[in-house]
Protein backbone atom coordinates (compact mmCIF):
# COMPACT_ATOMS: atom_id res chain seq x y z
CA UNK A 1 0.00 0.00 0.00
CA UNK A 2 0.99 3.64 -0.84
CA UNK A 3 2.60 5.92 2.13
CA UNK A 4 -0.91 7.92 1.95
CA UNK A 5 -4.17 5.83 2.11
CA UNK A 6 -6.44 8.22 -0.02
CA UNK A 7 -3.65 7.91 -3.11
CA UNK A 8 -4.12 4.15 -2.90
CA UNK A 9 -7.77 4.38 -2.85
CA UNK A 10 -7.42 6.73 -5.63
CA UNK A 11 -5.34 4.92 -7.70
CA UNK A 12 -7.11 1.06 -7.18
CA UNK A 13 -10.12 1.89 -9.87
CA UNK A 14 -7.01 2.54 -12.08
CA UNK A 15 -5.46 -1.00 -11.59
CA UNK A 16 -9.38 -2.32 -11.49
CA UNK A 17 -9.19 -3.40 -7.72
CA UNK A 18 -12.26 -2.91 -5.32
CA UNK A 19 -11.52 -2.30 -1.76
CA UNK A 20 -13.74 -4.27 0.89
CA UNK A 21 -13.73 -2.62 4.45
CA UNK A 22 -15.35 -4.25 7.74
CA UNK A 23 -16.86 -1.98 10.16
CA UNK A 24 -16.14 -2.23 13.51
CA UNK A 25 -18.45 -0.39 16.26
CA UNK A 26 -16.72 -0.30 19.50
CA UNK A 27 -19.89 -0.01 21.06
CA UNK A 28 -21.05 -3.28 19.58
CA UNK A 29 -17.50 -4.88 19.62
CA UNK A 30 -15.85 -6.35 23.01
CA UNK A 31 -12.62 -6.20 23.47
CA UNK A 32 -11.48 -9.82 23.87
CA UNK A 33 -13.56 -10.58 20.52
CA UNK A 34 -10.94 -8.51 18.39
CA UNK A 35 -8.36 -11.52 18.05
CA UNK A 36 -10.99 -13.46 16.77
CA UNK A 37 -12.55 -10.98 14.52
CA UNK A 38 -9.41 -9.77 13.52
CA UNK A 39 -8.76 -13.49 12.05
CA UNK A 40 -12.29 -13.51 10.39
CA UNK A 41 -11.60 -10.17 8.89
CA UNK A 42 -8.32 -10.81 7.00
CA UNK A 43 -9.99 -14.52 5.50
CA UNK A 44 -12.73 -11.74 4.05
CA UNK A 45 -9.37 -10.12 2.12
CA UNK A 46 -10.56 -6.81 3.67
CA UNK A 47 -8.32 -4.00 2.99
CA UNK A 48 -9.38 -1.82 5.52
CA UNK A 49 -11.36 -1.91 9.03
CA UNK A 50 -13.14 0.85 9.75
CA UNK A 51 -13.60 1.80 13.83
CA UNK A 52 -17.13 4.12 14.86
CA UNK A 53 -19.88 3.96 15.74
CA UNK A 54 -23.14 6.25 16.75
CA UNK A 55 -23.06 5.99 20.81
CA UNK A 56 -19.84 5.35 21.62
CA UNK A 57 -18.44 6.45 24.61
CA UNK A 58 -14.99 8.80 25.48
CA UNK A 59 -12.24 7.19 25.33
CA UNK A 60 -13.52 3.64 24.36
CA UNK A 61 -12.24 4.49 20.61
CA UNK A 62 -8.77 5.60 21.72
CA UNK A 63 -8.36 2.00 23.77
CA UNK A 64 -10.17 0.11 20.88
CA UNK A 65 -8.24 0.76 18.15
CA UNK A 66 -4.72 0.79 20.35
CA UNK A 67 -5.71 -3.00 21.18
CA UNK A 68 -6.51 -3.66 17.69
CA UNK A 69 -3.23 -2.49 16.36
CA UNK A 70 -1.95 -5.07 18.37
CA UNK A 71 -3.62 -7.89 16.35
CA UNK A 72 -3.22 -6.55 12.57
CA UNK A 73 -1.37 -4.51 10.10
CA UNK A 74 -4.47 -3.58 7.99
CA UNK A 75 -4.62 -0.10 7.94
CA UNK A 76 -7.48 1.55 10.43
CA UNK A 77 -9.47 4.41 9.36
CA UNK A 78 -11.68 6.25 11.93
CA UNK A 79 -15.83 6.61 10.91
CA UNK A 80 -16.81 8.47 14.00
CA UNK A 81 -20.32 9.73 15.39
CA UNK A 82 -18.47 12.34 16.97
CA UNK A 83 -15.64 14.64 17.62
CA UNK A 84 -14.76 12.46 20.46
CA UNK A 85 -13.74 9.31 18.95
CA UNK A 86 -10.83 10.41 17.34
CA UNK A 87 -7.60 9.12 18.55
CA UNK A 88 -4.10 9.44 17.12
CA UNK A 89 -3.59 5.44 17.10
CA UNK A 90 -5.47 4.99 13.90
CA UNK A 91 -4.06 5.76 10.68
CA UNK A 92 -6.62 7.86 9.13
CA UNK A 93 -9.97 9.97 9.41
CA UNK A 94 -12.45 9.71 7.40
CA UNK A 95 -13.28 13.46 7.79
CA UNK A 96 -17.13 13.50 7.25
CA UNK A 97 -19.44 15.83 6.61
CA UNK A 98 -23.53 14.98 6.65
CA UNK A 99 -24.30 16.52 3.12
CA UNK A 100 -27.99 15.14 3.32
CA UNK A 101 -28.90 16.64 6.24
CA UNK A 102 -29.54 20.26 7.25
CA UNK A 103 -28.12 19.71 11.10
CA UNK A 104 -25.09 22.51 11.24
CA UNK A 105 -23.78 20.01 14.18
CA UNK A 106 -23.03 17.61 11.94
CA UNK A 107 -22.51 19.73 8.82
CA UNK A 108 -19.83 21.89 10.43
CA UNK A 109 -19.93 21.86 14.17
CA UNK A 110 -18.50 18.59 15.17
CA UNK A 111 -15.59 18.86 12.67
CA UNK A 112 -14.75 22.44 14.74
CA UNK A 113 -14.92 20.66 18.08
CA UNK A 114 -12.03 18.00 16.60
CA UNK A 115 -9.56 20.77 15.12
CA UNK A 116 -7.90 21.11 18.82
CA UNK A 117 -6.94 17.64 18.42
CA UNK A 118 -6.28 17.30 14.81
CA UNK A 119 -3.93 20.03 14.34
CA UNK A 120 -1.61 18.18 16.78
CA UNK A 121 -2.42 15.02 14.81
CA UNK A 122 -1.11 12.48 12.66
CA UNK A 123 -3.86 11.33 11.23
CA UNK A 124 -4.33 11.10 7.56
CA UNK A 125 -7.56 13.16 7.51
CA UNK A 126 -9.50 12.63 4.49
CA UNK A 127 -12.38 15.04 3.44
CA UNK A 128 -15.68 13.11 2.93
CA UNK A 129 -19.14 13.51 1.48
CA UNK A 130 -21.31 11.66 4.00
CA UNK A 131 -24.85 11.17 2.07
CA UNK A 132 -27.58 9.14 4.01
CA UNK A 133 -29.93 7.31 1.99
CA UNK A 134 -33.34 5.75 3.05
CA UNK A 135 -32.61 2.03 4.33
CA UNK A 136 -36.27 1.14 5.59
CA UNK A 137 -35.38 1.57 9.08
CA UNK A 138 -34.75 4.21 11.61
CA UNK A 139 -30.48 3.77 11.56
CA UNK A 140 -28.70 5.36 14.40
CA UNK A 141 -27.38 8.15 12.21
CA UNK A 142 -31.02 9.24 11.71
CA UNK A 143 -31.49 8.93 15.09
CA UNK A 144 -28.33 10.76 16.29
CA UNK A 145 -27.91 13.63 13.50
CA UNK A 146 -31.71 13.77 13.55
CA UNK A 147 -31.67 14.57 9.30
CA UNK A 148 -33.88 13.02 7.11
CA UNK A 149 -32.38 10.48 4.83
CA UNK A 150 -33.00 10.91 1.60
CA UNK A 151 -35.47 8.77 -0.34
CA UNK A 152 -34.46 6.14 -2.03
CA UNK A 153 -36.68 6.68 -5.19
CA UNK A 154 -34.66 10.42 -5.34
CA UNK A 155 -31.93 9.25 -7.62
CA UNK A 156 -31.98 12.86 -9.04
CA UNK A 157 -31.14 14.36 -5.08
CA UNK A 158 -28.56 12.07 -4.28
CA UNK A 159 -26.69 12.48 -7.14
CA UNK A 160 -26.98 16.46 -7.12
CA UNK A 161 -25.29 15.84 -3.52
CA UNK A 162 -22.49 14.28 -4.45
CA UNK A 163 -21.49 16.81 -7.19
CA UNK A 164 -22.03 19.42 -4.74
CA UNK A 165 -19.88 17.54 -2.16
CA UNK A 166 -17.32 16.92 -4.90
CA UNK A 167 -17.66 20.90 -5.67
CA UNK A 168 -17.15 21.50 -2.43
CA UNK A 169 -13.48 19.30 -2.36
CA UNK A 170 -14.67 16.32 -0.44
CA UNK A 171 -12.27 13.59 -1.52
CA UNK A 172 -14.30 10.80 -1.00
CA UNK A 173 -18.39 9.99 -1.30
CA UNK A 174 -20.16 7.80 1.31
CA UNK A 175 -23.46 6.61 0.52
CA UNK A 176 -24.97 5.22 3.54
CA UNK A 177 -28.19 3.44 4.08
CA UNK A 178 -27.67 3.02 7.67
CA UNK A 179 -26.72 0.27 9.95
CA UNK A 180 -29.18 -2.51 9.57
CA UNK A 181 -30.94 -0.83 7.27
CA UNK A 182 -33.58 -3.65 5.80
CA UNK A 183 -32.85 -2.24 2.31
CA UNK A 184 -29.26 -1.70 0.34
CA UNK A 185 -28.84 1.66 -1.58
CA UNK A 186 -30.43 1.15 -4.74
CA UNK A 187 -28.05 0.07 -8.18
CA UNK A 188 -29.43 3.05 -9.67
CA UNK A 189 -28.40 5.26 -6.87
CA UNK A 190 -25.07 3.90 -6.61
CA UNK A 191 -24.71 3.88 -10.83
CA UNK A 192 -25.85 7.29 -11.35
CA UNK A 193 -23.90 9.02 -8.67
CA UNK A 194 -20.47 6.95 -9.59
CA UNK A 195 -21.41 8.49 -13.26
CA UNK A 196 -21.39 12.18 -12.13
CA UNK A 197 -18.52 11.96 -9.96
CA UNK A 198 -14.68 11.71 -10.45
CA UNK A 199 -14.02 11.23 -7.14
CA UNK A 200 -14.20 7.40 -5.36
CA UNK A 201 -17.22 6.03 -3.96
CA UNK A 202 -17.89 4.16 -0.86
CA UNK A 203 -21.52 2.37 0.06
CA UNK A 204 -22.54 0.65 2.97
CA UNK A 205 -25.37 0.20 4.94
CA UNK A 206 -28.04 -2.55 4.65
CA UNK A 207 -25.51 -5.52 2.92
CA UNK A 208 -25.92 -8.69 3.84
CA UNK A 209 -25.62 -11.38 1.11
CA UNK A 210 -22.88 -11.60 -1.47
CA UNK A 211 -24.99 -10.88 -4.55
CA UNK A 212 -25.42 -7.34 -3.19
CA UNK A 213 -22.03 -6.99 -2.12
CA UNK A 214 -21.28 -8.06 -5.97
CA UNK A 215 -23.96 -5.41 -7.14
CA UNK A 216 -22.64 -2.50 -5.27
CA UNK A 217 -19.44 -3.33 -6.93
CA UNK A 218 -20.50 -3.66 -10.30
CA UNK A 219 -22.83 -0.68 -9.97
CA UNK A 220 -19.78 1.80 -9.39
CA UNK A 221 -18.72 0.94 -5.72
CA UNK A 222 -15.18 1.28 -5.60
CA UNK A 223 -14.78 0.54 -1.54
CA UNK A 224 -17.92 -1.48 -0.19
CA UNK A 225 -18.23 -1.17 3.55
CA UNK A 226 -19.94 -4.14 5.54
CA UNK A 227 -20.99 -3.63 9.37
CA UNK A 228 -24.07 -5.80 10.82
CA UNK A 229 -23.27 -8.43 8.67
CA UNK A 230 -20.19 -9.31 9.82
CA UNK A 231 -20.95 -8.59 13.56
CA UNK A 232 -24.00 -11.49 12.61
CA UNK A 233 -21.80 -13.45 11.29
CA UNK A 234 -23.80 -13.30 7.89
CA UNK A 235 -20.87 -12.41 6.18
Amino acid sequence: MSKSILEYIQKAPKKGKKLLAILLDPDKTSINEIPSNVKRIENLNANFIFVGGSFVENGITDVFVKILKEHTQLPILLFPGDYTQVTNNADALLFLSLLSGRNPEYLIEQQIKSVPFLKNSTLEIIPTGYILIDGGTKSSVLKVSKTTPIPQENIELAVSTAIAGMYKGKQLIYLEAGSGAINPVNSEIISKVKQNITIPLIVGGGIKTKSQLKNAFDNGADIVVIGTAFEQHIL
